[in-house]
């Protein structure tokens, strides 16, 4: 039965190379578990209350608490006096911000929500519920580590802060400015148009080139030429084009009082269609709705230079008198222009992209620059609403720039900080 029982037994969990590795084993996976986190050995037993004293820092005070401005809820701002310990080479490693829920009239277990560096007196806590009341303490953190060991670790709480509820706000104080400036526009915007209603005349500074329209289409018709109307590389959806359609609205009345051709290149298939309703429009105001023809309006192609190709041709070839170039330019405007400027024809361009400015300045005889593209619809129709919108704009920029001058003065001599009433959080 012995003999049995001996030949039972696994001699091979007995041998000392297998209880080794068994060893080293356990040692590696104690290794990884002390590298993820520092283990705190408490070593407070054993030491005496005047080295403790000399650990513990002094408590952070003051303690205040106060729902977030301007937001939508959800958040607390928590400040405090620092520690007397919260000093170089201090007794301070950190604060732990400290929260409890208030329930049936007593607090409940505080929680760590959060931490913040040594020098630190304030702590945004973005986590909170809207309606129910809490309370905040700061615990000033003084610990020793070795190896990512935490040696020992003492702690010192502050009081308790008063409680607290956070709260989304109705109105954000902080874009008050922008707020009181959209309303002096609109004010002013709404004022010039019932003064233009009222049959007030309004000064607006003349535009040259709007002036030179009805020389321009007067030279075509004398010289029994065409007049083109070139409306830019954009769709619809370019305020540039929209400007350049509500000068062509004005272009064909004149075109279509003078009986003289209007010609219309296009390379969008949407331009097209609002060019064709505008110019129509235009022919039946001035009562000669028979003379339009939707071959005035015509499509040519989407490519850039394969449009600006197709529009040199046909200058070349029919050598219009007038040409006018109104809308989103880039590299071909030179091209385009150039080559009116070679066949002697009156040419107005207007155009908002600064890097072609240049180029229409020099190969044109009259060029609106930027804004006035936008403001010769107004000044070609006089329409009351377009004319007390453009004006009540200008004097919205007035005010801007009597606010730059006035704050300029007042930064450059130290009197007041002027941009603080312009800043957005």
């Amino acid at each position: 039965m012995r003999n049995r029982l001996r030949s039972f037994r696994s001699p091979s969990l007995c041998t000392p190379g297998f209880l080794l590795t068994l060893i080293i084993l356990l040692i590696g996976v104690s290794i990884s578990f002390a590298q993820d986190e520092p283990v705190v050995v408490d070593t407070t037993s054993a030491v005496p209350d005047s080295v403790l004293a000399e650990r513990v820092p002094l408590p952070p005070t003051n303690i205040r608490v106060a729902d977030r401005l301007n937001d939508a809820g959800g958040s607390i701002v928590i400040t405090w006096d620092m520690s007397p310990d919260d000093r170089v080479e201090g007794k301070v490693q950190e604060y732990m911000v400290m929260r409890a829920e208030i329930v049936g009239g007593q607090p409940g277990e505080f929680v760590e929500v959060g931490d913040a560096t040594p020098g630190a007196t304030e702590y945004s806590d973005g986590n909170t519920k809207d309606g129910i009341e809490y309370l905040y303490k700061v615990v000033a953190v003084n610990n020793y580590l070795e190896n990512n060991t935490v040696i020992w670790k003492e702690l010192a709480e502050s009081g308790l802060s008063d409680p607290i509820k956070s709260s989304a706000q109705w109105f954000n104080s902080s874009r008050l400015s922008p707020f009181i400036g959209i309303l002096l526009l609109g004010f002013f915007i709404i004022y010039f148009i019932n003064q233009a209603k009222s049959g007030k005349k309004l000064f607006i500074r003349k535009i040259a080139g709007m002036e030179a329209v009805d020389e321009a289409v007067g030279r075509a018709t004398e010289m029994g030429k065409k007049i083109y109307y070139v409306p830019g590389l954009s769709d619809m959806d370019n305020v540039q084009t929209i400007a350049a359609m509500s000068i062509l609205g004005r272009v064909a009345e004149l075109a279509a009082e003078y009986e003289t051709y209007l010609d219309v290149p296009v390379c969008r298939s949407m331009v097209m269609v609002t060019a064709r309703e505008m110019v129509k429009e235009a022919y039946s105001k001035v009562g000669r709705p028979d003379s339009y023809s939707n071959e005035q309006v015509h499509y040519l192609t989407d490519d850039q230079f394969g449009y600006a190709a197709a529009i040199d041709g046909m200058v070349v070839r029919e050598e219009p008198a007038t040409i006018f170039y109104m809308g989103t330019f880039y590299a071909e405007s030179l091209i385009l222009a150039e080559t009116g400027n070679s066949i002697g024809a009156i040419q107005i361009a207007g155009t908002a992209m600064p890097s072609q400015l240049p180029f229409f300045v020099a190969a044109c005889d009259y060029t609106l620059i930027g804004e006035e593209l936008f403001a010769a619809s107004a000044y070609l129709s006089k329409a009351p609403k377009e004319l007390g919108s453009l004006k009540g704009q200008d004097m919205g920029k007035a005010v801007i720039l009597v606010a730059l001058i006035l704050g300029m003065l007042l930064e450059t001599f130290n009197i007041w900080q002027f941009s603080k009433l312009f800043a957005v959080q």
